[in-house]
């Protein structure tokens, strides 16, 4: 599970919650009141992992958290898509070259690394086996 910390500051000059996230130096998002901080946190948060997988960077690991930073839980469905992007980079794999191994089209490849297409939990998951990688799910109790 991706887990990613954020830090929020106010401007007092534009009134706005400016965020910003230590695991990617050049993604920030604004919230316009203390209410939409998080919402606003995750939406940028998606957009900059969405570029990130556009131009084929690798998506770092969750850096610990410290105290006085929001952490923003990504989706499993997100989280998939991103240990996706990072294998095939690992192992060189070119989106024809996993089009070809699942058997599917370009575009479906193309949709399958798109964090807001809801791809199916089971195609993520044969196409990361095919890159010599298994997938485990578990679930505990919340500490909270």
């Amino acid at each position: 599970m991706f887990k990613y910390s954020a830090s929020v500051s106010f401007d007092k000059d534009t009134e706005t919650y400016e965020i910003s996230y230590k695991d990617f130096k050049n993604v920030y998002a604004v919230a316009y009141s203390e209410d939409d901080i998080e919402l606003q946190a995750m939406d940028g948060l998606l957009a900059g992992i969405a570029e990130h997988i556009d131009c084929r960077i690798p998506i770092p690991e969750p850096s610990a958290h410290e105290s006085g930073e929001i952490i923003i839980v990504l989706p499993i469905l997100t989280c998939l898509k991103i240990t996706l992007h990072n294998a095939m980079i690992q192992t060189g794999t070119r989106k024809i070259d996993l089009a070809r191994k699942l058997n599917q089209k370009g575009p479906q490849v193309d949709r399958l690394l798109d964090i807001t297409h809801a791809s199916k939990v089971e195609t993520l998951e044969q196409a990361l086996f095919l890159l010599g990688y298994e997938v485990f799910v578990s679930v505990k109790k919340s500490k909270k």
